[in-house]
């Protein structure tokens, strides 16, 4: 069964902790840029920090159809990826950085 947008809503108020501008500054950092597949010089992850801020900065009322998509395959890649974490240094780690170009920092 499809989730509904209350509870994409919720999920993602609770897995994206990082703010627009700060998730802004993040991806605009060598470390950002340095994780995910990029074949066309961007990652998935830093497209979809993009997409996260405008979604943010969006009200909840005026959010469109692949908006509300984009909000549960973030939910999802965050919850999966949160579970992976590694056992030394996650503050540098790539799988910390990679989950902050999703909004997420795994650390606050």
């Amino acid at each position: 069964m499809a989730k509904d947008h209350e509870e994409i809503w919720q999920d993602f108020g609770d897995l994206v902790n990082m703010a627009p501008k700060e998730l802004e500054e993040w991806l605009e950092t060598e470390e950002s840029k340095s994780v995910g597949d990029s074949e066309d010089g961007e990652s998935t992850g830093h497209k979809s920090g993009r997409k996260i801020v405008e979604i943010k900065r969006t009200k909840k009322a005026e959010l469109s159809e692949d908006q509300w998509e984009w909000m549960n395959k973030v939910n999802g890649y965050i919850k999966r990826h949160k579970a992976q974490g590694p056992k030394n240094d996650p503050e540098h780690s790539k799988w910390r950085y990679s989950l902050m170009n999703w909004g997420h920092d795994p650390l606050k």
